[in-house]
């Protein structure tokens, strides 16, 4: 008898860490459940889902949520086919990525946001490396970011027999950042730059030729298939770490309907608050907590009357606030002194760098 109790409890333990060890699996598959199957949907509504939205809808990639007191950009069923199978097969890789790349990406941030660029852009060396300090290609790219020898010169860097800073990540995070700059400042459109960081500008000029468009889904099968896929893999690679997609996965076309529709304000604050309403417009790298701590404004009641401000502020470097009339004072009074907060808060990940 005390024979069967033993092993009654020695199967018991053992189910009980089969079902532990599949936690992890059924958050992943619910996960990919949750996307729907567009296989089996008939074109009229497919067509349907992607355009169902009043406030219109991202044309291509995704769509508009609208919430209470939030806005969200969410994968368009035409995109989710490719999402969905890029999931499958690197999400335990990018979810484990996430723990011990989080100095990297720190790092990135700092630098990427340092210079007006959107801090996602850092998503970009994961797709080129694996974030590696030493990866190397066939074609002779070398580092976290990938240069090409001449590239990296052009971009600051030192390629010689006795020194690559390619694999420095600071260095070539610093390189990647004035590439990235010099390539929107061509495009305008972080889609057809991401595309001509893979493949060159040569090739995306000659597809922007050969199509008539500057919109990347209208192009893209002019561009060669490893930097079409680049760009898929960039907002599959978003998707996974971050939920949803950002500013550099959408078109220009897109990001600029996503600044128009961000949470409209009648949806988010009473009449009584739009009536003390004041505007006013800002320049330079402020940052929604130092400025809500310093004007003592609770940061969500913030965030209701300036929803995206921290991503418009990085991606555009202006801002119309919006606060009560008195709380308005009080940033007028203190605004230099927010200012220099706010840029101390953006370079701090940065002071010190190296390998």
């Amino acid at each position: 008898m005390r024979i069967k109790k033993t092993l009654l409890l020695f199967f018991a333990s053992c189910l009980l860490a089969v079902f532990a060890n599949a936690a992890g699996f059924r958050r992943i598959a619910s996960s990919l459940n949750s996307l729907p199957d567009t296989s089996i949907l008939d074109d009229s509504i497919q067509t349907s889902l992607a355009t169902n939205d009043p406030r219109k809808a991202f044309k291509d990639l995704f769509t508009t949520t609208e919430r209470v007191n939030n806005y969200s950009v969410q994968l368009n069923p035409r995109a989710i086919s490719f999402v969905r199978d890029y999931m499958s097969r690197h999400t335990k890789r990018l979810e484990q990525m996430k723990g011990w790349g989080k100095p990297y990406f720190d790092m990135m941030d700092g630098i990427l946001v340092a210079r007006d660029l959107p801090g996602e852009l850092k998503y970009l060396a994961v797709i080129e490396s694996n974030l590696k300090s030493y990866a190397y290609s066939w074609a002779g790219a070398v580092g976290p970011w990938q240069f090409m020898p001449a590239t990296a010169r052009r971009m600051g860097l030192r390629v010689n027999q006795h020194l690559d800073e390619r694999t420095d990540y600071y260095k070539s995070t610093a390189a990647a950042a004035r590439y990235l700059k010099e390539l929107f400042s061509i495009y305008g459109d972080w889609l057809l730059v991401i595309a001509a960081y893979n493949g060159g500008a040569g090739n995306v000029n000659y597809a922007i030729r050969k199509s008539g468009s500057r919109n990347f889904w209208d192009l893209q099968y002019y561009l060669p298939g490893e930097s079409r896929n680049h760009v898929k893999k960039f907002i599959a690679t978003h998707y996974i770490m971050e939920g949803n997609g950002g500013i550099t996965t959408v078109t220009k076309d897109e990001a600029n309907d996503a600044m128009l529709t961000l949470a409209p304000l009648k949806n988010n604050l009473t009449p009584e608050e739009l009536n003390n309403l004041k505007t006013q417009t800002i320049n330079g790298k402020y940052n929604s907590v130092i400025v809500s701590k310093n004007i003592l404004m609770d940061i969500f009641n913030f965030n209701r009357y300036n929803p995206g401000f921290d991503k418009q502020i990085a991606v555009q470097g202006s801002f119309e606030l919006r606060l009560p009339s008195e709380k308005m004072e009080v940033f007028n009074s203190k605004k230099y002194q927010i200012l220099e907060e706010s840029i101390k808060l953006l370079l701090a990940p940065v002071n010190g760098g190296g390998k």
